[in-house]
């Protein structure tokens, strides 16, 4: 995979380096770029595979780079110290990022993943996904990018019932009865979901709140949801749900 390297801190584009020679021997470092109009031309003349973006970059962000870029043809794998508002909108798109000091397996994995989608070329529906939901100033209700094994499904927060774990797997059940399996765990999706209101009721069950109908007091607290369906509340989770819904 021709590769580029962008990132505004030498020591940083030099580890990463380092790193990816020793362990992702299939990946070529073509070009290292420290700001980003070097890296626009160093893109426009590599034509990469895959980009290794910073965030932060002084002023300007990675974002700024690819809005720049009018065609997208390559995977991104973003990199950053901080776990900010930049990575918050990375994770509603589904895309894979990697918070520094880099660690070696995850750098093998997100790796792994880049070389997967480029071959089925998936990145660019995704980062023009990602780079609308950052452009969106006023206050709207977010979307969530849902990669299934075919497609990847963008799904208002919103129109999202409850999550519920299944193992390493997670299934969304919506609004229009609809049942979207997902192979991530439930608890990448809480901490991702949490700041949108949703409440994680037990180990297995994460809640919107829009759509929980009462509170029965049955098993020591059970969720009834405008459907009928009736969501288990651990005792641990008890005092929380019942301070979220205002019981």
């Amino acid at each position: 995979m021709r590769t580029i390297l962008v990132d505004d801190e030498r020591a940083n584009l030099e580890n990463l380096q380092v790193l990816l020679a020793k362990n992702c021997p299939e990946v070529k470092v073509v070009a290292i770029a420290n700001n980003i109009n070097d890296a626009f031309e160093k893109v426009k003349l590599h034509r990469p595979d895959l980009l290794f973006l910073d965030i932060q970059m002084g002023k300007t962000t990675g974002f700024d780079l690819l809005n720049l870029l009018p065609e997208k043809t390559f995977e991104v794998i973003f990199v950053t110290a901080y776990d900010n508002y930049g990575i918050q909108a990375v994770k509603f798109a589904a895309l894979d990022y990697l918070l520094k000091p880099v660690d070696p397996d995850e750098l093998i994995a997100a790796v792994s993943k880049a070389k997967e989608r480029i071959t089925n070329k998936m990145n660019s529906e995704q980062l023009s996904f990602l780079l609308n939901q950052i452009k969106r100033s006023e206050p709207a209700v977010p979307k969530i990018a849902l990669p299934q094994q075919h497609e990847i499904r963008y799904v208002s927060i919103d129109d999202i019932v409850r999550c519920v774990a299944d193992n390493t797997y997670t299934f969304f059940y919506l609004s229009t009865d609809e049942k979207i399996l997902i192979s991530k765990p439930l608890k990448e999706y809480a901490d991702l979901l949490k700041p949108q209101g949703f409440i994680r009721a037990h180990q297995s069950h994460l809640v919107n709140p829009k759509y929980v109908k009462s509170w029965l007091k049955e098993d020591g607290g059970t969720l009834l949801m405008n459907n009928g369906h009736k969501i288990p509340v651990s005792k641990p989770n008890r005092e929380m749900v019942k301070a979220v819904l205002g019981k």
